[in-house]
């Protein structure tokens, strides 16, 4: 069943597609837009009746379509406490920038501590916000050889229970955290011996970082999601 608008289901209805579904992705398929599942979630979170109903099975059948599809898994603690490093190495740099004295190394310090906290906090973010609106996350995993950014899976149950706010809020505050701290590097700047240019670079990852979430955020990923459920 290709998606389409939502039509109103009736909870029957809606049931008998899961189960079509269900039985789809237990013999193998993963393509859940294809099955039409995407439109029944619409159809879930337009009804908070039918979104507590049917939400643990809905997030059964995502969790398992996910699971197919995506063979390397890293647990949600051990992943926060590899990003936790991350975010405590990002910092340290930004300390080396500020107590060295040499304008090379004050450089690499500044421009590395934006690039390390840019990566670190944008899972952090999404993972925060989210347990404060009652999403849970199942999982870490890395979405393609090139993807330097690990994606950090919902448990869709939890997800469709959260208000429509909550979710909205999970979804930005990732790009928010990773938009914020090149500019957390670039106040500091000024008591750095770094050399104008490294604050330019840092400016310039932030300006970039900005762009692309106008041009593709917006349309494909962490915005896109926010401005859905808002």
């Amino acid at each position: 069943m290709p998606d389409r608008e939502p039509n109103h289901l009736s909870p029957e209805q809606v049931e008998a597609e899961l189960e079509r579904i269900e039985r789809a992705v237990e013999a193998g398929a993963t393509g859940l837009s294809g099955l039409g599942f995407w439109r029944l979630v619409r159809e879930l979170k337009a009804d908070p009746a039918l979104a507590e109903r049917f939400a643990d099975r809905a997030g059964r059948i995502d969790q398992e379509a996910f699971a197919r599809r995506v063979r390397v898994r890293l647990p949600v603690g051990l992943g926060n406490a590899a990003l936790g490093a991350g975010t405590a190495l990002g910092a340290a740099l930004l300390g080396w920038a500020v107590a060295c004295d040499e304008p090379g190394q004050a450089a690499i310090g500044l421009i590395g501590s934006a690039a390390v906290l840019s990566v670190s906090v944008h899972d952090l973010g999404h993972w925060a916000a989210g347990r404060a609106a009652g999403i849970r996350f199942t999982s870490y995993f890395l979405d393609g050889p090139l993807r330097i950014q690990p994606g950090l899976k919902t448990d869709y149950a939890t997800y469709l229970r959260a208000s429509p706010r909550g979710r909205a809020r999970m979804h930005a505050a990732g790009a928010v955290a990773t938009k914020a701290a090149p500019f957390v590097s670039l106040a500091l700047w000024p008591a750095t011996s770094a050399p104008g240019w490294a604050a330019l670079v840092v400016l310039g990852m932030g300006l970039v970082q900005i762009t692309t979430d106008v041009l593709w955020s917006t349309k494909k990923s962490d915005w896109k999601r926010y401005l859905r459920e808002r």
